[in-house]
């Protein structure tokens, strides 16, 4: 089956939560936003013309004759389409509770930077932003990454595997990957002093990282560098 994923061209975003599990599985699938006219077709589904989907947002995929939006459950719907996802339905519904904890904190993440505003600029909004960054690098960032740290050392104990859920790679494994990577350019400072607090999930970083198919794709032109335009943005003042 090819998937389709409709995500905006030219930032990594949520849409690159997807695209790892895509990438990871070596699934046939097409970047629709990349190709000619694929976005006047995502316009075209945002404004109510596909029956069986209307997305707030992107992104969204289509599956087959299924048709999903919302990052957390793209990824455990493909995840567990394309055996990255535990077999078990305990371990089913842990990853996907530990994937939408994860949702929590990309929103967390983008609101250092937006704090009042989606439709205003960074700069419209530095003031507050400040603030927002404070709380988060100090009270909200060390509690996202001591739930994923504490997950990781659990299910160590239970299944002697340094992975969040079960005994192998899963597709929060691979949001946890890009949780590092984004807080590692937008917020070097604060998570370098929290990096010897989590041990397990560096340790969780580098063994994605070294998957054949995820590392052909990470040094691929399809991987986009991170910016200031997408959820991860380095400002220094939000991080000193």
């Amino acid at each position: 089956m090819q998937y389709e994923l409709y995500y905006w061209p030219s930032i990594q975003g949520r849409g690159e939560f997807v695209r790892l599990v895509l990438e990871d599985a070596g699934a046939d699938y097409v970047d629709v936003c990349r190709q000619p006219g694929g976005m006047d077709r995502m316009k075209q589904i945002l404004g109510g013309h596909e029956p069986a989907l209307l997305p707030l947002a992107p992104p969204f995929v289509r599956a087959g004759e299924l048709w999903l939006s919302q990052t957390a459950l793209i990824a455990a719907y493909v995840g567990e389409q394309l055996g990255l996802a535990p077999v078990d339905e305990q371990g089913r519904l842990t990853a996907r509770s530990i994937m939408l904890t994860i949702a929590d904190l990309i929103v967390e993440v983008h609101d250092t930077h937006h704090p009042v505003a989606m439709n205003k600029y960074y700069a419209d909004q530095k003031a507050p932003a400040l603030l927002r960054a404070a709380s988060f690098r100090e009270a909200r960032l060390p509690k996202f990454l001591g739930y994923l740290e504490r997950n990781l050392e659990r299910n160590g104990e239970r299944n002697g595997a340094a992975v969040l859920v079960g005994a192998a790679v899963t597709y929060v494994d691979l949001a946890a990957f890009q949780i590092v990577e984004g807080l590692t350019y937008a917020f070097p400072r604060t998570f370098g002093g929290l990096r010897d607090q989590v041990p397990r999930l560096l340790a969780l970083h580098d063994l994605v990282a070294a998957r054949p198919r995820l590392a052909a794709y990470l040094t691929s032109a399809r991987r986009l560098p991170f910016s200031e335009h997408g959820i991860f943005r380095h400002y220094p003042e939000l991080d000193p």
